[in-house]
Parts: structure tokens; C-alpha cells; sequence
């Protein structure tokens, strides 16, 4: 299975972005045109640095027609004129968010729950992550999905699924065969000991 200028990866970014390589290394993973959204995630720091950050990716997508997507804050989101604002469950809910964010992406993360699938959709999000599929360093796992739950997902909404958690080149497949929209990608790109980060996303054929 090839899926060659497909653009069906959802890149995450590490949680922290601490030197001027990595604005150079996102450049050329972005470069490869596999890549439709990008997140910036990022827990901790104040907001003014958060804001100089956002700036600089929001241009490096910009050039490489990716939606740049901001992780929990409205607010941010809409400071820095992103594309869009990925929620958790205990962030701001869909409602709240869109009277200010208007026509913007909304995303929502609903773990492996089909309730908040359905809750998430009639909500009126855009797009929906489901997770944690496999195991990842990247953030505590509490949630874990499975192929069958990601089949009952897309049968009981009509949004697209990102799918989350410890995908990498290995079992990236899989889950594009059972109709996963998107991957969510970040470990694999931005902390693997192998491959550098505009190497690791040529493996994701």
C-alpha cells in the first residue's frame, strides 16, 4: 500500500521548542507534502513566548499550504490568526469556542469513546482525534483505542478521524487500511534516535 502525495498526516509538535534547528528541521519535513495539518503543542511557558513561536511556524505553514492548528487555547488560536484550535475535554467546549473563532478549524479529542464522537459531532467539530492506539512517550497514556473502536467511530459519525498514540513507520498502515483520515505524528518525527526528522517522515510512503 503506497500512498504517494497524499497529504494524511496530522504532525504534532514536541513539547518544547527550544532552538532555531527546529524551525529549519519543520521546514523540511513540511516540505514533503504529506503532511495537512500541523499542531503546535505546547503545556508549558508563558504566553508571550508561546506567541512569538506560533508566529514563526504560522509562516513556515503558511508557505507549505499547511493548516496550522493551535493545541488548547482559543484564545491563542485567534491571536495569532492560526487555522485553527484542537480541544480536550476539559478545555473550552465546541460551543464557546466558535462564537469567537467563527469558521475556524475545531478539533476535539474524544479518547476511544463513541459518546464523545457523536457528542463532538453534533457539537459541530470539525474533526475528531481518537486514541491512544499504541504506546507513546510522548504523553500519559490513560485512553487506549483499538481498530474495532475506530470502525464503530466512522460508522456512527460523518467527521474526519485523526487517529493518536505511538504511530510510526511500522504500524502506520494499518490504520489508513481501516479508513483512520489522518495520523497524528510526533514522537516518531521529532525524538527518534534513527532517522532525522525530514528522514523519518520520507519512511511514511
Amino acid at each position: 500500500m503506497k500512498i504517494r502525495n497524499k497529504k494524511f498526516i496530522y504532525l504534532i509538535s514536541p513539547n518544547k521548542v527550544t532552538n532555531k534547528s527546529f524551525y529549519n528541521n519543520l521546514d523540511l519535513v513540511l516540505r514533503s507534502k504529506k503532511v495537512k495539518f500541523f499542531q503546535l503543542r505546547l503545556k508549558k511557558g508563558n504566553i508571550n513566548k508561546k506567541i512569538t513561536i506560533a508566529r514563526k511556524i504560522f509562516k513556515i505553514c503558511k508557505k507549505n499550504k499547511v493548516k496550522f492548528i493551535v493545541n488548547d487555547n482559543p484564545y491563542l488560536a485567534l491571536k495569532v490568526n492560526a487555522d485553527g484550535c484542537h480541544l480536550g475535554q476539559k478545555d473550552m467546549n465546541v460551543a464557546k469556542a466558535r462564537r469567537f473563532l467563527k469558521n475556524k478549524i475545531i478539533g476535539v479529542t474524544c479518547h476511544n469513546s463513541i459518546s464523545l464522537a457523536k457528542k463532538a459531532s453534533l457539537s459541530g467539530a470539525n474533526y475528531i482525534a481518537v486514541g491512544a492506539f499504541y504506546k507513546t512517550t510522548t504523553k500519559k497514556v490513560i485512553h487506549r483505542a483499538n481498530i474495532k473502536i475506530l470502525n464503530k467511530i466512522k460508522m456512527s459519525i460523518n467527521l474526519p478521524v485523526v487517529a493518536i498514540g505511538g504511530i510510526n513507520e511500522k504500524n502506520y498502515k494499518n490504520l489508513l487500511l481501516n479508513k483512520a483520515d489522518f495520523l497524528a505524528i510526533s514522537g516518531y518525527i521529532w525524538n527518534n534516535k534513527k532517522f532525522k526528522p525530514y528522514q523519518a517522515i520520507k519512511n511514511l510512503i
